[in-house]
């Protein structure tokens, strides 16, 4: 198996690079004095200045100019990159549903800039603004080709003000060149800008990007050519301590606790590209609240990272192995461990340092030690938890990787197993980007050590994905042995081989309805070595999906799934429940519609139902979700999702209910007050969290977040803290 996926990627090594539009350049000069940012471009140099213009528009097609268009000019100084913009739209009912920073762009009028600073292909600084003078920024990894690597925890300080007038609205913008990574002496970078204008419900980019691919695509970029060589960028040093004081009741466990922590990270720079973040008794808590999910699998799932110590240069370190089944390195395991009723709880962390960033042009280097520290009332060691990456960058915008993971136990704990004294995985990653996206792939080979056990423990794969306007077709294998293991990943499941194909057809219709609809069928299977690879699942999926020129969407699906279970197994988690009986195959079919309307609307809405077989009954499930904005202060949301299983006797049935109502008032840029509720029947638990947040400083914020958890039987308290955390960013 191993030699044979190795193969596969030693062939497929000699990839492919194609072209794309013409290209497109411009320059930006050098000035000596400062620009007053005001939202008015009316110092006289700005008369002098280049920049992008004549956008492409992306939606409803992509084969026009934009009917309305957007000016970019730029200047940079020794020290800022200055940006003025003017933005024309058919009038001045902008969308804007919030005030709040970093806020989505898919669902508001906005423009977003996209710097590609090592003329790589694969990684890009993100800024954008909205018409009120809101600001965004974000990272950009893996090439741009999946919303997955887009990577909005990012912060950095700039400065921007609007203007709005009549039929269109001036942005202007000083980015400091600290807030960016690049080598010494550039005198180019790639660049992209893509703009969403909701008036008219047009979507543009300059230069063209074709309406099959992602506007985040890092390979549809121009150049920026800087009329001096850029100097050397001294970023200060950033020292970001915080106070954190919390009052909890824990109902559950009888117990209650008054806590305050005083710890906090530093930001140093080495060199243009490189960074070295350092913490000490780091507060890990979020401010933000996980999303609760119904989970009617035999797996766990995965949730995103929200931490600031593990955002810069994340996709160095998590982005190996397969997302979905094995992924070697997931930064949430760090500071979390299990009691002894195997319970998910806190472990601190004592301190951490990482170095991460470019080399050069071509090589990244990654590199990170977190210790943790020992619990022993819940049989908990002190870990070190360590990782070495290095990249290098091949062809036109693929790249290969190799890593080790260490977790490696300090102390002699009587409690300690001798296979729990540590874990290792090394491996090595390539993944393929072609210059166009038109080819995309990821193989990779991993191995995991224990003690006394160094023999198999392995993973692999092999993906390879075919990307045009008309047609899209996907192969993937993936092996995970029975005994790899990662302690630091996220590893869905062991001992499976399973293979995975996907075809799709898109038609482009002269439609004033229909922009685009497609036909697609998606298939995996899985075999299990260790059974004499004896089929236990199979998933196959068709459907039909149409995007409308208005920007809602529907898609039709119609599922086939056969699931052998190897154990018993109650899908309806209830307590006492007679489990489905194990060593059985189960096959079933259902249905599913989903709609999503234009997000950008006062009120959008969507929903999703499906109906059919599910193991040996049935499962009825709908879901939606609506938001009404109140612009640009307020918005109301609703989340709901009910799952209706009913099984014959004497397997019990289930009525899951997860409702979640929220609201977000932003009273200013700088004041926003968030609240959720969440309730779960099948968690038991109805949840409540609510923060207050005020940016009184750039970068520095003071949390006030009030946490309520009741066990849904019979309404009872099971836990209840509020916390406030003040966090100050100081450069020196």
């Amino acid at each position: 198996m191993i030699k044979a996926l190795t193969s596969g990627i030693m062939i497929l090594f000699v990839c492919f690079a194609f072209g794309q539009e013409p290209h497109r350049t411009f320059t930006v000069k050098f000035i000596s004095e400062e620009i007053v940012i005001d939202g008015a471009l009316d110092e006289p140099i700005w008369e002098k200045a280049d920049g992008p213009r004549d956008f492409q528009q992306y939606f409803p097609t992509d084969a026009v100019i934009a009917v309305h268009q957007t000016d970019i000019k730029m200047l940079v100084s020794e020290t800022t990159l200055y940006i003025g913009i003017v933005q024309y739209a058919p009038g001045n009912d902008y969308t804007i549903p919030s005030l709040e920073r970093d806020y989505r762009a898919g669902n508001s009028d906005n423009i977003s800039l996209l710097f590609d600073t090592f003329n790589d292909g694969q990684n890009a600084f993100l800024f954008g603004i909205n018409p009120m003078g809101v600001r965004r920024e974000a990272l950009i990894a893996g090439g741009g080709v999946s919303f997955d690597n887009f990577i909005t925890a990012w912060d950095v300080k700039w400065r921007a003000e609007t203007k709005i007038h009549d039929k269109y609205y001036v942005a202007e913008m000083a980015i400091p060149l600290t807030s960016f990574k690049f080598k010494e002496g550039e005198t180019n970078w790639r660049f992209q800008s893509y703009r969403f204008e909701f008036q008219s419900n047009e979507r543009s980019t300059w230069p063209r990007i074709p309406q099959n691919q992602n506007v985040t695509n890092l390979g549809f970029m121009g150049d920026m050519k800087f009329e001096r060589p850029l100097g050397k960028s001294r970023t200060p040093l950033a020292l970001i301590p915080y106070v954190n004081g919390i009052a909890l009741n824990d109902y559950e466990g009888e117990g209650s606790d008054t806590n305050f922590q005083v710890g906090g990270d530093v930001k140093v720079s080495i060199g243009n590209s490189m960074n070295l973040d350092a913490t000490i008794n780091p507060d890990f808590s979020n401010v933000e609240v996980d999303d609760i999910f119904t989970n009617l699998t035999r797996f766990e799932i995965g949730l995103p990272e929200r931490r600031q110590f593990f955002i810069d240069n994340g996709d160095l370190f998590g982005n190996f192995g397969d997302g979905r089944d094995a992924n070697p390195f997931f930064s949430r395991r760090i500071g979390i461990a299990q009691d002894t009723a195997d319970n998910s709880i806190e472990n601190k962390i004592i301190a951490g340092a990482r170095l991460s960033g470019k080399i050069d042009k071509n090589w990244r280097l990654g590199l990170f030690s977190i210790q943790t520290d020992e619990d022993l009332d819940n049989q908990i060691p002190s870990n070190n938890n360590a990782m070495f990456v290095l990249q290098r960058k091949m062809f036109a915008r693929s790249n290969v990787s190799v890593f080790i993971i260490n977790r490696q136990t300090f102390g002699d704990y009587e409690f300690l197993e001798p296979e729990d004294e540590y874990n290792r995985v090394v491996g090595i990653d390539y993944n393929l980007n072609t210059a166009d996206n038109r080819w995309v792939g990821r193989f990779y080979a991993h191995k995991s050590f224990q003690p006394g056990d160094t023999k198999g423990n392995y993973s692999a794969s092999a993906n390879l994905a075919w990307n045009s306007r008309y047609w899209n077709f996907q192969s993937d294998i993936v092996f995970v042995d029975n005994d790899f293991r990662s302690d630091l990943g996220f590893i869905r499941r062991t001992d499976i081989f399973k293979p995975t194909i996907r075809a799709e057809r898109v038609f482009w219709p002269s439609s004033d309805v229909i922009n685009n609809h497609r036909f697609g069928v998606f298939a995996n299977s899985i075999w299990r070595p260790t059974l004499d690879y004896q089929k236990t699942d199979r998933f196959v999926r068709a459907g039909w999906e149409v995007q409308f020129q208005n920007q809602s969407e529907l898609e039709v699906e119609y599922f086939n799934q056969f699931i052998f279970l190897t154990e018993p197994f109650d899908p309806t988690d209830t307590e006492g429940g007679v489990e489905l009986p194990g060593n059985q195959g189960y096959e079933f079919n259902y249905a599913g519609v989903e709609y999503q309307s234009n997000r950008a609307q006062t009120f959008s809405y969507s929903f999703d139902t499906s109906y059919g077989g599910f193991f040996n009954g049935t499962r009825f499930s709908f879901g939606g979700q609506a938001v009404l904005l109140i612009q640009p202060k307020i918005q109301l949301r609703l989340v709901m999702n009910y799952d209706g299983l009913r099984l014959p006797d004497p397997y019990p049935d289930a009525d899951l209910w997860l409702l979640s109502p929220g609201f977000d008032i932003t009273f200013s840029k700088s004041i926003f007050w968030s609240t959720l509720v969440q309730y779960s029947n099948q968690r038991d638990n109805l949840g409540i969290n609510s923060r207050l947040q005020w940016r009184f400083a750039p970068l520095s914020d003071l949390f006030l977040v009030y946490n309520d958890n009741y066990f849904v039987e019979g309404f009872a308290p099971k836990f209840r803290s509020i916390n406030l955390k003040i966090t100050y960013w100081l450069n020196i």
